[in-house]
């Protein structure tokens, strides 16, 4: 049975997410032969045995490949490309799917079949993690931007990786991930820009949900947005009509009063409209968590942009 949906997965390490990620394949609702999984590990991963070991026997079909060169745009290009389904969705080895995952996409698939149209999912922090205020930071325009979304349209600004499918044959129309200029961090947006211009329709389903199985704390963030810098100068160097959004966040930032964030704490439990106090805490939070990743990403950007 020929499947209609190839779920191609990046990992680098964690063998032990893996595992579970792939447990979550061996549950779906959807009917049996409905989907394959393709595990494509990064060319740097330091143990393919660990994650042939992860990927085991399993109730569906599943294939492990490798990519070309490191990085996930290369492994998200040897995924769909070598994919049996006309529909590809993306994900990541620390994502655990709902049951329900793969029959979400492939009924909006259904009921949209026009080739241009892909489906971004939810992705929300697992059940057994404890989100931090500055976790659930993140999840408000720094690392997704889901609260943003009003109704179904999502924007291709937002074809995250991490939970979003397309037609195999809109992925080789606008050609793929850059493997060379943006390996890694900004591929899907690069992707999700060229696309638009290709006729893309991102809708957003909050049904098709994956588990997030990671904790971020500052210091490591720290690290991450110097990574994200780089990449965010390349991306705005290949498209130098768009505004380089982070840079323009962390520099605002840098040339503020130094923040106290004691408003951080708060924002778990208010909304930005929240009469008296929410816009107020949601300030305090932006400002602190800003100042804090500022000089990490600024060095990094001056970095990047080379000499003066």
């Amino acid at each position: 049975m020929t499947p209609r949906l190839s779920v191609v997965l990046s990992t680098l390490g964690n063998h032990a997410g893996l595992r579970r990620v792939l447990d979550g394949y061996d549950v779906q609702d959807g009917p049996e032969g409905s989907f394959e999984v393709l595990v494509v590990a990064d060319r740097a991963e330091p143990d393919p045995a660990g994650v042939d070991a992860a990927v085991g026997e399993r109730r569906y079909a599943v294939r492990r490949l490798e990519g070309e060169i490191p990085g996930l745009s290369a492994n998200r290009n040897a995924g769909w490309r070598a994919a049996a389904a006309p529909l590809v969705l993306f994900t990541d080895n620390d994502t655990i799917p709902d049951p329900r995952l793969v029959a979400e996409h492939l009924a909006w698939h259904d009921r949209e079949p026009a080739a241009e149209v892909a489906v971004l999912g939810h992705v929300r922090w697992a059940r057994e993690v404890r989100v931090t205020p500055f976790m659930h930071w993140l999840d408000h325009g720094v690392q997704f931007d889901y609260p943003a979304i009003e109704g179904i349209e999502a924007g291709w600004g937002r074809f995250y990786g991490a939970n979003v499918s397309a037609k195999r044959e809109f992925l080789e129309r606008v050609g793929g991930f850059d493997e060379v200029r943006l390996p890694y961090g900004y591929e899907d947006l690069d992707f999700g820009y060229r696309a638009q211009a290709q006729g893309l329709r991102l809708l957003y389903n909050r049904a098709a949900v994956v588990e997030h199985l990671r904790t971020y704390d500052l210091a490591f963030y720290r690290r991450r947005v110097r990574r994200l810098a780089r990449a965010e100068r390349e991306f705005v160097g290949k498209h130098p009509e768009l505004e380089p959004w982070f840079f323009r966040k962390f520099s605002y930032a840098a040339r503020q009063p130094r923040a106290s964030g004691r408003g951080r704490h708060l924002i778990r439990h208010v909304k930005p409209s929240t009469p008296l106090v929410g816009a107020r805490a949601w300030r305090s939070a932006d400002l602190y968590y800003g100042q804090e990743l500022a000089p990490d990403f600024l060095s990094a950007w001056d970095e990047a942009s080379g000499p003066k």
